[in-house]
């Protein structure tokens, strides 16, 4: 199982803007592991709370009615991207789900900050609610969380603005 401390020394890697971005889906044993869509759903609610204390609450809804639906609606996508069921295929209308997530955040002025903000407060959820998920589990979760929130951070130091193209790994298209 895993430890705080072990949660906490997941790595964020930095953006290299327009670099491609490999990463493979979370397997079905994280959500399996996690408990099921209660599991998931106690994970992603701790986490969107959290995220409503941070410095990135900006880019989400202040109306908490408004708040509840994206907690709601974003735990359908990751229930999802995880292997459970095919809950948030309504919201996609046909296009890949990690393509309509990168999307979705073109809306957004996202730079590495506000990423490793993200990210942090993902680990602090983590470290709350998952330590009685195998580590293995976790790093394999966190890598995917840490590789694709790469492609939705779209602003950039020098004041440039790009959008990063959709770059699943081939052996996760190969599974397919």
């Amino acid at each position: 199982m895993a430890t705080r401390k072990e949660i906490y020394d997941l790595p964020i890697t930095p953006v290299e803007k327009g670099a491609k971005v490999h990463f493979k889906n979370p397997p079905k044993a994280f959500f399996d592991a996690i408990g099921g869509e209660e599991g998931m759903k106690e994970l992603m609610y701790d986490f969107y709370d959290k995220i409503y204390e941070s410095s990135i609450a900006h880019f989400f809804p202040q109306d908490e009615e408004e708040f509840e639906k994206v907690k709601e609606k974003n735990t359908k996508f990751f229930i999802q991207i995880c292997g459970g069921p095919k809950v948030y295929e309504d919201e996609t209308k046909g296009m890949d789900l990690n393509e309509y997530m990168i999307r979705i955040h073109d809306n957004f002025s996202i730079n590495e900050a506000a990423r490793i903000e993200w990210l942090g407060t993902m680990r602090e959820a983590l470290a709350d609610k998952a330590q009685h998920v195998p580590i293995e589990l976790i790093r394999e979760f966190w890598d995917y969380l840490e590789a694709f929130s790469k492609l939705t951070v779209n602003h950039f130091p020098d004041g440039s603005t790009y959008y990063a193209s959709y770059t699943q790994a081939e052996e996760e298209k190969a599974g397919d």
